[in-house]
Formats: structure tokens, C-alpha cells, sequence
């Protein structure tokens, strides 16, 4: 009967035991599932911290770019060109040098705050048209700083390789001949077409209409100009086969 009785110790001894070393094991399993799991966490917020920032351009590397390259730059709106169906066309401009953004995604009411010297972060896609180098497909928002940019004398780069270098920025020309006005559609209330000349040789320029509208004194101004009248513009400048200054002021000479 004692041995028995011993037999049935030993037994339930042994049972005891196993039943521990499982649950050590359980417990074990359970530690390292949460090790793991703890570590893949980490691992994800490491991930989402190394993600990089968005690299603003220098002017330089904007144009260096190559055509339909991503490009992302910060500058200062200098002129609203139009607003139609949520889309905004601007001009923008840094101490480096000129953008144009065309038909960046904005709201009316953002287009509203986009004030002369409002500083922007755009980022879109770098194309051309005509000769124009403009940025589109794109997107923007507002930050802190503010700058207005002075016109330019680029009378002296007509002509020469230079003058495309400051494509956009805000430019000036002194001293410039009238040689034909035309109006878009013949009629008064659209674009204007300006030839002006200097030292015998003609160049484009433009009153856009959606830049100046029609009531503005730059666009009663050019309206009334016969040749052979002598003024000096200031304006944009914009691109279109060639030079093709959109007037935003106009000075007609004594």
C-alpha cells in the first residue's frame, strides 16, 4: 500500500512539472511575441521619421531640371494673371530669379489671398509651351515671408542671350518705338498686340487682358499709342516664340 501510495505521489510529482515547464514556454512565446511585435512598431515609426523632406529648389537647380521633372520652389507672387474653375495663373518671383505657374490648383478663395509679395510653396511639374517655361499640374501653399520684386532694366539684353535668362522676372525696356498696336479679335476689350522697336529692330510685346484688365491706366494707355510714339514699359517677361512682354505699366516719352 505505501509503495502504491508513493507510485501516485511520484506521478502527480511529475505531472506538476509538466504543466509548469508549459507554462513557462506559454509564457516565454507570449514575451517574444510582444518583443517582436513591440519592435516592429519601432521599426515603422523609424520608417515614418526617415521619410525625407521635400527639397526646395534653388533657382539654378530649377533650371536645370529637365522638362516634366518634379519641381518643387518657394517665391513671391509678383502678378495674378487669371482665375477660372479653381485654377490660378501666377507670377512668381525670388531674389534668384522667375516662375510662372500655370493653372495651379486654387480655390477662389485662396486666390483672393495671393497678394502682390506673398510668399508661396509651389510644387508641380516643369514644361514648356512655345518657349515658355512654366510650371503646371501644380499645387501650392501659403507661408511666411514677403517680397516685391523692382523691375529690371533689360533694354541692353535685346537681342542677346541674356534676355531669356530672366524669362518671367519683372523687366523694363526704356526707350522704345511704337510701330503697330492691334487688338485681339480687332475689337477694343481683349489682348493688345505691341510691336516695339529699338535701334530698327522690332519686338513683341503684349497687354494681356486677364493680367491688366480693360479699365486699368496701362490699358487705356496703350490703346491711345500711335507710331512713331516713344515709351518706356515695364512688364513680364513672359515667352512665345520669342520675347513676348506682357505690359504691366507704360510711360509714353514728352
Amino acid at each position: 500500500m505505501k509503495k502504491f501510495l508513493s507510485l501516485i505521489l511520484a506521478l502527480l510529482m511529475c505531472v506538476f512539472a509538466f504543466v509548469a515547464c508549459v507554462a513557462d514556454v506559454d509564457v516565454d512565446e507570449n514575451a517574444s511575441d510582444a518583443n517582436l511585435e513591440a519592435d516592429e512598431v519601432e521599426e515603422g515609426e523609424a520608417d515614418v521619421e526617415a521619410e525625407p523632406e521635400e527639397k526646395v529648389m534653388t533657382h539654378a537647380e530649377y533650371v536645370a531640371a529637365a522638362l516634366d521633372d518634379d519641381v518643387v520652389v518657394d517665391a513671391y507672387v509678383q502678378g495674378k494673371q487669371s482665375w477660372w474653375d479653381n485654377k490660378a495663373t501666377v507670377y512668381l518671383q525670388d531674389e534668384e530669379g522667375a516662375y510662372f505657374a500655370y493653372e495651379m490648383a486654387c480655390s477662389e478663395e485662396d486666390y483672393a489671398l495671393l497678394e502682390k509679395g506673398t510668399h508661396i510653396k509651389v510644387k508641380g511639374y516643369k514644361a514648356e509651351w512655345s518657349g515658355e517655361v512654366e510650371i503646371v499640374d501644380a499645387t501650392f501653399e501659403i507661408i511666411e515671408g514677403n517680397f516685391v520684386a523692382e523691375a529690371v532694366d533689360a533694354t541692353a539684353w535685346l537681342g542677346t542671350d541674356e534676355l531669356i535668362k530672366h524669362q518671367n522676372e519683372l523687366v523694363s525696356f526704356k526707350g522704345m518705338t511704337v510701330e503697330n498696336i492691334s487688338f485681339k479679335n480687332d475689337q477694343p476689350g481683349d489682348d493688345i498686340y505691341v510691336t516695339l522697336s529699338k535701334d530698327g529692330v522690332n519686338y513683341e510685346f503684349c497687354v494681356e487682358f486677364y493680367l491688366t484688365g480693360t479699365e486699368t491706366e496701362v490699358y487705356q494707355t496703350v490703346s491711345a499709342l500711335e507710331q512713331g510714339d516713344v515709351v518706356d514699359v515695364e512688364g513680364f517677361l513672359y515667352w512665345y516664340e520669342g520675347p513676348n512682354t506682357h505690359i504691366t505699366s507704360i510711360a509714353v516719352a514728352e
